[in-house]
């Protein structure tokens, strides 16, 4: 299954380290047979879905030096997140936010509760 961002998500910015990851029912299986079952998704508190969208990354300031020839822009660096849009990702349920965006649910998640990440060659 290979769940992108379309034209309905363009306007949504993912900030910082964060994902907006669409969720999976716990006994959906993927292709190469990774699945969860519903009862270790309920005792352990792990979720799995699809990376809809992804934020830039880990910011890291660049130190101020004032430079007429600097632009602003330069300001700030970011070290890229390893999650990728179109990944099967397992995470923690603890580190994840439940929104709701045009009538389906999603959650926005740190990387850093990620557990896992399943992905397709092809992508």
């Amino acid at each position: 299954m290979r769940i992108t961002a379309d034209n309905r998500f363009r306007k949504l910015i993912v900030i910082g380290d964060r994902l907006l990851i669409k969720p999976v029912q716990g006994n959906e299986r993927t292709a190469s047979g990774l699945y969860l079952p519903p009862g270790v998704q309920e005792k352990e508190k792990v979720q799995q879905g699809y990376v809809i969208k992804t934020g830039p990354g880990y910011a890291i300031p660049i130190p101020v030096e004032n430079e007429p020839w600097k632009s602003d822009e330069d300001q700030v660096k970011y070290v890229p997140l390893q999650a990728k849009e179109g990944d099967l990702a397992i995470f923690l349920l603890s580190g994840a936010t439940e929104v709701m965006y045009e009538n389906e649910k999603y959650f926005i998640v740190p990387q850093s509760a990620i557990l896992m990440l399943e992905r397709e060659e092809d992508l």
